[in-house]
């Protein structure tokens, strides 16, 4: 009676809710996966109004800080490397109440493979903080 009682109310959350719960890392992958494959619409989707991006290193270094300088910059990056092979590494979340906070190593590759380590933060499921460091000596385990 209780198992049932549980499944009924899981049920009627999901439904309320639109979807199920998608965990930060969840989001993380795939918002890695969205920019691999060119999604921009989907890669625009995970962003807070209020999100500031920080890009270090390479031709897109800087910090961006508005919903058209991102999608200005994820434009760009799209535009100029087409579809790419996506390796994720060392994936961590960290949570509480407030937010939480994914940070991972990640390679796309394509003409050149691209090493970042990426820091994602998350407040009520949406990023508000993104940190894109490019590091060539960055090491990934191949995979995802």
């Amino acid at each position: 009676m209780i198992k049932t009682t549980l499944a009924a109310v899981g049920a009627a959350l999901v439904t309320v809710a639109g979807s199920a719960f998608a965990a930060p890392s969840d989001d993380a992958r795939t918002h890695f996966q969205a920019i691999a494959s060119g999604a921009l619409a989907v890669v625009m989707r995970g962003y807070a109004d209020n999100a500031r991006f920080e890009w270090i290193g390479g031709p897109l270094d800087g910090s961006y800080a508005t919903p058209d300088a991102i999608r200005g910059v994820w434009t760009k990056f799209t535009g100029s490397q087409g579809p790419l092979k996506l390796s994720v590494d060392r994936l961590e979340e960290s949570a509480n109440p407030k937010g939480a906070t994914v940070s991972a190593n990640v390679v796309f590759e394509g003409k050149t493979p691209i090493k970042v380590r990426y820091v994602l933060t998350f407040r009520e499921g949406r990023i508000v903080s993104e940190t894109w460091q490019i590091d060539p000596k960055l090491m990934v385990a191949t995979g995802y």
